[in-house]
């Protein structure tokens, strides 16, 4: 029995390849002498640049850069290709998970560190940029990530912005006579892990801006002000991308690449998939084992769960393990998903619960392959 684990990180608590472990672990009390196969995958955002990079025996390197809050973060990169390929994760520089708890707030977070990693794989001599945008703490259009290019932006008195979510509200005018120029030679790909537009009631203030931290009463105040901006810079720059699918991924980052660095979008997602080459592994598969943090309905719009399910062979069992189940999962089974089993027990502390995910995955997965192999010693007998 060959079975394939591909699963996403479950953030905030554990990274693609220990949540393979996991789930590898829990079958394998039950299923000893299966083949397996670890592929640990992500989608844009947390553990892009991991898995990219395994895919390309590259290496990794940590700088210091400008954390989302305007404190020093360290952040890494990684280069490949004899340095000419360069593979950068946005959340790296400004992920939810370097915001505490009670400063979550997109109004006060920047993506200047997104913008301080790409200097240094300029600096490096890369000529290919590949940026996964997802799993950020920011909602600011992509500004700050332009601020540390050379662009800037001015207020109504001409006083320029430091680049923060709330700063959309305030720009009136900007300059890009200071952008680093290198950006006009370098080949960047944007691997979005969502193909959300960038305003409206499906945009990236709304459907992620809750998650967070911004409050609900400043949803449709914060996705006018994020229009008004790119009216206004996409006026400058002499084009829209605004109703791009996947320019509101990372809080409006995708947007900002493409208008402002002349990135191309592409499915973080079907990125990941091609380098790591999930079809070919997943074409003879008797089981196929997906997961991340929560699924819900919006897990069919290129994230990694729906991606991989999409490779595996119409004989396969498609399974997921997940945290924690939302709403709208129900699509899902239409979208080549056999069953969807949450890993989380009870109510508890949510520090509680993100400290114990390993045992949590390892035991659900335990019981799926129980499940499973009841099910064959039926059809056997």
């Amino acid at each position: 029995m060959k079975v394939v684990i591909a699963p996403d990180s479950f953030k905030e608590s554990l990274q693609a390849d220990e949540v393979a472990k996991a789930i590898q672990a829990g079958f394998m009390s039950i299923f000893p002498k299966a083949e397996y196969h670890l592929l640990p995958i992500a989608d844009g955002g947390e553990g892009t640049v991991k898995a990219l990079v395994s895919a390309h025996k590259g290496s990794i390197e940590s700088i210091s850069v400008t954390g989302p809050l305007g404190n020093p973060v360290e952040a890494k990169i990684a280069f490949s290709n004899g340095g000419k390929t360069a593979f950068i994760e946005m959340a790296e520089a400004c992920g939810l998970h370097l915001v505490p708890l009670n400063r979550r707030n997109p109004m006060h977070t920047t993506s200047f560190g997104v913008g301080e990693l790409m200097r240094h794989a300029l600096d490096q001599g890369a000529s290919e940029l590949i940026i996964g945008v997802g799993g950020s703490s920011t909602n600011d259009g992509g500004v700050g990530m332009a601020s540390a290019l050379g662009y800037e932006f001015f207020d109504e008195q001409g006083k320029p912005v430091e680049g923060t979510g709330k700063d959309l509200f305030r720009i009136t005018s900007l300059s890009d006579l200071n952008r680093d120029r290198r950006l006009d030679s370098m080949k960047i790909t944007v691997a979005a892990d969502v193909e959300n537009p960038l305003t409206g009631l499906n945009g990236a203030t709304y459907i992620y801006g809750p998650q967070k931290g911004l409050p609900e009463t400043m949803l449709n105040e914060m996705d006018q002000a994020m229009g008004s901006f790119y009216q206004i810079a996409g006026s400058h720059m002499g084009t829209d991308v605004s109703s791009l699918p996947g320019s509101g991924a990372g809080g409006g980052m995708g947007a900002g690449l493409l208008l402002f660095t002349g990135a191309q979008l592409k499915k973080g997602i079907d990125l990941v998939l091609e380098h790591l080459k999930v079809k070919e592994v997943c074409h003879d598969a008797d089981i196929v084992i997906v997961g991340e943090g929560k699924m819900d309905g919006q897990t069919i719009y290129g994230k990694a769960p729906a991606g991989v399910a999409k490779c595996a062979p119409r004989k396969a069992k498609v399974i997921a393990i997940c945290g924690s189940v939302g709403e709208g999962t129900e699509a899902l089974y239409e979208h080549g998903f056999d069953a969807i089993f949450p890993t989380i027990p009870a109510m508890r502390p949510i520090e509680e619960i993100l400290g114990g995910a390993y045992a949590n995955i390892e035991r659900t997965s335990r019981n799926v392959a129980a499940l499973l192999q009841n099910g064959r010693d039926g059809s056997n007998g």
